[in-house]
């Protein structure tokens, strides 16, 4: 550890009152290497945080002259700093779930359905260590393509007697045990919901399977949110937001999410106990929006409750598509999508759109345009979530109708990309296409579906294209999953497309200043700037200077958001 303060830190944190006693005052953080994304004055080696805000960036010697008799003064010993990075799009309460459950699908390796015993072995040993919860919660890789996905019997023979949900890695489909089907009244008999039914994965005989597809998962989500005690889930999402932290993550986008998650958000500011700021959506995966009096109500009340630094809202979130089986299922008609969005636009919403097919982002360009033309220009920050497959004639269009691609570099690359369609050779993670056409690029983990979401293996899968494969998941069905350091995957030797290569700066700034642009939020964060919130990450390594295939050894040492040291590195 080169920090020479991590004593008083480690006493900081353990302190009940750290987060509102650490850094009262002036810190200075001297004999650094700063990235500040400033492009007039990209690089500075010290910069001065007065309260929560950067006060100045500049030399070492301009730094000096503004210390008080009772400033803190950091020695960096040459280490970079970067902005705080800003994650684009997460499921925060999922990941939240996850990082306190059963892990099965690791950078390390994937346990799959494939191995039977092992997965029960791993289910039973984690239920009798927690025997206190109420749902056990899991993170797998698994088919969720009928008939090859898996049924509640392998589940039931780990845990028969309390609910188990296990969350497919994309987050578009969930794998019940029998008690957890009890729990959320599926039954032989459909349920009410056409779309939620459309999920319901049964055998010839109208049994349920134990999995649920898409909007069928708001089955499960709904005895969740009622039967998890509110403390255990403030518990697990301030969890979550520490373990953000570690990876230098200070700022999220709720990719998903509804007034009560809201809530909990407020609830940890509120108590001082938030360290990762959040701006959050409303809408579930793949469910169609319904604009009833009590959606619009939420709506209203999310966005008038909460727009701090904090926890904000006025986002909603459309899947033009979903995420399961050999093509992903449309969501929208493409009238039924346009009569939504120019409705919620009216009203002053910011929209983003899930789209995984290359005919998707066409439909979500084409009503961005007609939104534009019928509604009068206005700073809207229209976004469109993944784009991993976009037609070339759609690719300008982005930068033309000023739409934020947010993308996933972790996503990259199997063997074909993302591309579900071998008749139709698209390249997909079109970043440097995308990025020379003027469009803003956005970088994100879409934790959990990726596992760790480590910026940095981003940052190196941006700049390398390197292919992946993981045997683990060989024999699971359905969309590519071979991306970066997941799922067991390790790299081919091969490259993906290399002309789609992007550099360290371009990546470190969709990270940074095009997430923030993206949440509205670059008035505040992105860049190490002053009067900018004092957000930083102290790494272990130069990204900037470091071989490109090591860049994912990189590591925080120190993470501060708001002028509060909220992470140091143990070792």
């Amino acid at each position: 550890m080169k920090l020479t303060w991590s004593l008083m830190v480690c006493a900081l944190l353990c302190s009940p009152a750290w987060v509102d006693s650490a850094h009262a005052g002036e810190t200075l953080l001297v004999h650094g290497h700063v990235y500040t994304g400033n492009a007039r004055t990209p690089w500075a080696t010290a910069l001065s945080v007065k309260g929560t805000r950067i006060e100045a960036v500049g030399s070492d010697a301009a730094i000096l002259k503004l210390r008080g008799s009772h400033a803190q003064l950091i020695d960096l010993h040459g280490q970079t700093v970067i902005p705080g990075i800003v994650d684009s799009h997460v499921h925060l309460l999922y990941g939240a779930y996850a990082l306190h459950g059963l892990n099965l699908s690791t950078p390390q390796s994937s346990i799959t359905p494939d191995k039977p015993e092992l997965l029960a072995a791993r289910l039973r040993d984690y239920a009798a260590a927690h025997p206190k919860d109420i749902v056990i919660f899991g993170r797998a890789d698994f088919s969720a393509v009928p008939p090859t996905s898996p049924t509640s019997a392998l589940l039931d023979s780990a845990v028969p007697d309390r609910p188990v949900m296990i969350h497919n890695t994309s987050e578009h489909a969930l794998w019940l045990n029998s008690a957890a089907m009890r729990l959320a009244g599926i039954t032989d008999q459909p349920v009410t919901d056409l779309d939620e039914e459309r999920g319901v994965v049964r055998d010839a005989s109208g049994h349920p399977s134990g999995v649920l597809l898409e909007a069928a998962m708001q089955l499960a989500a709904r005895v969740v949110a009622q039967r998890v005690p509110r403390e255990e889930k403030l518990t697990m999402v301030q969890g979550a937001t520490r373990y953000l932290n570690s990876m230098g993550i200070t700022s999220v986008v709720n990719a998903t999410g509804d007034l009560a998650e809201l809530e909990l958000y407020g609830t940890l500011r509120d108590r001082g106990t938030l360290t990762v700021r959040t701006r959050t959506s409303f809408g579930a995966v793949a469910v169609p929006h319904h604009l009833t009096p009590e959606f619009l109500a939420d709506l209203d009340q999310a966005r008038s409750r909460f727009h701090d630094e904090w926890v904000a809202a006025n986002l909603v979130k459309f899947f033009a598509d979903g995420g399961s089986g050999l093509i992903p299922p449309l969501v929208y008609t493409p009238r039924e999508y346009e009569a939504l969005v120019m409705e919620l636009d009216s009203r002053g919403y910011q929209l983003m759109t899930h789209a995984l097919r290359n005919d998707s982002v066409h439909m979500i360009l084409d009503t961005y345009e007609r939104l534009e033309r019928a509604h009068g220009p206005r700073d809207r920050r229209l976004r469109i979530e993944h784009a991993d497959l976009v037609d070339a004639g759609d690719i300008p269009r982005f930068a033309k109708l000023a739409v934020i691609a947010d993308m996933q570099p972790t996503f990259c690359c199997g063997a074909v990309g993302l591309n579900y369609d071998m008749a139709n050779q698209l390249p997909s993670d079109r970043w440097q296409s995308l990025q020379q056409s003027g469009a803003v690029l956005a970088f994100s983990s879409d934790w959990p579906c990726t596992w760790p979401p480590d910026p940095f293996v981003s940052i190196q899968q941006s700049v390398t294209r390197q292919a992946w494969q993981s045997a683990d998941t060989a024999n699971v069905t359905g969309l590519p999953l071979d991306g970066a350091a997941q799922g067991g995957a390790i790299t081919t030797g091969a490259l993906y497309v290399p002309e789609e290569r992007i550099s360290v700066m371009d990546a470190v700034r969709a990270f940074t200043q095009g997430s923030a642009y993206a949440a509205f939020s670059d008035k505040d964060v992105g860049t190490l700037e002053p009067g900018k919130l004092a957000d930083l990450a102290v790494l272990s390594q130069d990204i900037f200077s470091a071989a490109p295939e090591t860049i994912s050894k990189t590591h925080v040492v120190t993470t501060m958001v708001g002028g509060k040291i909220v992470y140091t590195a143990t070792h």
